[in-house]
């Protein structure tokens, strides 16, 4: 399956910061039908760390569909900020991740970065839940 243009919804989180951590991740095509999701247990981990975790991971899906242009939503101001340049990255856990995604992003010919409510990223709020509750039962 190959698709030009996809949305990457991204979210991560853990409870306690650092504590339990998870993410999620959706792409759609352009009328908000899912073509892939992903989640996962990262252990113990920042908020920030998961939270670049799903991004990584979203990115790594729309690849795996052939998407040439990718619009990524999060709820987190922090991702979106220091992905489109605005803020620097500071803390040295996140370097590696950023410079991850940095170099899948490389890969397409547009991505952009748009910081949505999180309200409005629910349904990948919901997978990194999801992998938190199951990473916190299996430990």
């Amino acid at each position: 399956m190959s698709i030009n243009r996809v949305i990457v919804e991204a979210d991560g989180g853990s409870r306690g910061n650092p504590g339990p951590a998870g993410y999620g991740a959706i792409v759609c095509d352009e009328d908000d039908n899912v073509l892939i999701d992903r989640n996962g247990f990262i252990g113990v981990a920042t908020n920030n760390v998961a939270e670049y975790t799903g991004l990584i991971k979203g990115l790594e899906a729309a690849a795996q569909l052939g998407a040439r242009e990718v619009r990524v939503r999060m709820d987190s101001k922090l991702v979106v900020e220091q992905m489109n340049g605005n803020w620097k990255i500071r803390n040295p856990g996140l370097k590696p991740l950023a410079t991850d995604a940095q170099r899948l992003a490389a890969k397409f010919d547009s991505v952009s970065y748009e910081w949505i409510p999180r309200a409005q990223n629910a349904r990948a709020d919901a997978l990194a839940n999801e992998a938190m509750d199951d990473g916190s039962a299996k430990t």
